[in-house]
């Protein structure tokens, strides 16, 4: 583990919550303007961040009576990012799923080239039926499918740019995974570089790194070549106090559909139709290898369940309204104090941070907790290079490429 940690920030639209866009403090339709992302990557980038990070799925969202949706697709997103920064990474989630191998290895390279060097590339499996639909299927692949394919389109991907005439300045794009499915985890041992992970403690986290990278190591990598900086809502405020009420509030903003639609995705059976206040049944609770959706997200939420028995609207006002990773609210220092225990005790590389509205609960990260870990000499003051290789501490030169499967399509 290097000193220093290391530092996203997911630009998620509103922000993580699902009510974010209703907040007091955001414009409800920022997220659909160009000017929103660009404010939050600056100021990232005047916070010395590693990178920013956008989230996307290739499908039309069809409850943005609930939630703002994302506004850009990530490429185009990035490439105006590269013009309106000049340090900061800039990582963009596509779909393995149902992207082209080829056109999706040409595009990312020149978003690349123009950023100078500060692209990753978030591979992600798509799972749901709705992005199946989208693109003329009438039903998901199976899970080991996806990632079979997922194997397959990555090695296809990192071979068109190691095979690139003209390299970027950081050799190729970085590559991102996250997934904590057992194929999920050999995929990011096998090839990731940065491994986004959801775990809601410590325990959980330190086994969770300690597992891709013990992968990493059987596929003939160095571990320390492989990040894993695990998703962390943040909700910040000047006393606790106020950033308990803050959390209330932005709990009291979720629509009761949207958290329970999204929360039955999860489950894989209909919330609505048990009464909020009944346990959540683990009867109804396949083991997580048995679960064909995000099974990333389904071993988290089965965790809480097991662990804290909780009824069904305790466990949405848990996830947030759903949203599913760690929450931590405080003031700037408790926020760094818990960052910093995991970030010691081995649980974490860094963390990708998804504040709870945006850009005013970012504004209060970057502004309260940055300034602490740098006091703390566990966050940098300045950038040591220009690539996001160099932020990350990553080396350019090539992936292994092991056991490369067969083309898979469908």
């Amino acid at each position: 583990m290097g000193e220093q940690l290391h530092l996203n920030v997911n630009i998620l639209n509103s922000g993580v919550f699902g009510g974010s866009w209703r907040h007091p403090d955001n414009p409800p339709t920022s997220a659909y303007t160009i000017e929103h992302y660009t404010r939050v990557a600056r100021a990232a980038e005047r916070a010395k961040l590693d990178a920013v990070f956008l989230a996307d799925g290739p499908v039309l969202d069809g409850g943005l009576e609930h939630r703002s949706g994302n506004s850009f697709e990530p490429t185009v997103n990035l490439a105006h990012l590269s013009g309106v920064t000049s340090d900061i990474g800039l990582v963009g989630t596509l779909s393995s799923s149902y992207n082209d191998a080829d056109e999706l290895a040409h595009r990312l390279l020149g978003v690349d080239h123009l950023s100078g060097g500060r692209v990753g590339w978030n591979v992600v499996t798509t799972a749901g039926a709705a992005a199946a639909r989208n693109f003329g299927r009438t039903a998901e692949p199976a899970h080991a499918d996806r990632y079979t394919r997922a194997a397959d389109v990555v090695s296809r991907v990192v071979e068109a740019w190691d095979g690139a005439a003209d390299p970027s300045p950081q050799g190729r794009p970085v590559v991102v995974q996250a997934g904590g499915s057992t194929d999920g985890v050999e995929l990011a041992g096998r090839l990731g570089e940065v491994i986004f992970s959801a775990s809601q403690t410590l325990e959980e986290g330190i086994a969770y790194r300690a597992r891709v990278k013990a992968v990493a190591e059987r596929h003939g990598r160095r571990p320390e070549d492989v990040v894993v900086l695990p998703g962390v809502s943040t909700v910040v405020a000047a006393t606790e106090e106020e950033a308990r009420r803050r959390r209330a509030t932005l709990a009291e903003l979720v629509p009761w559909p949207y958290a329970t639609a999204r929360l039955s995705a999860q489950l894989g059976f209909d919330v609505s139709a048990h009464d909020p206040d009944a346990l959540v049944p683990l009867d109804l609770l396949p083991e997580p290898d048995d679960a064909d959706g995000s099974q990333t997200f389904y071993r988290l939420v089965l965790g809480i369940v097991r662990r804290e028995r909780p009824t069904f609207r305790a466990l949405l006002d848990r996830l947030g309204g759903g949203a599913g990773h760690r929450i931590v609210v405080g003031t700037p220092e408790q926020v760094a104090d818990d960052l910093e225990t995991w970030f010691r005790a081995g649980g974490a590389d860094g963390f990708n941070v998804m504040p709870d509205v945006l850009p005013s609960g970012f504004d209060d990260f970057a502004e309260g907790v940055v300034p602490v870990l740098q006091a703390r000499g566990l966050f940098r003051r300045e950038y040591d290079g220009s690539t996001l290789r160099a932020h990350l501490g990553l080396p350019v030169r090539p992936l292994p490429l092991t056991d490369r499967p067969l083309a898979t399509t469908w």
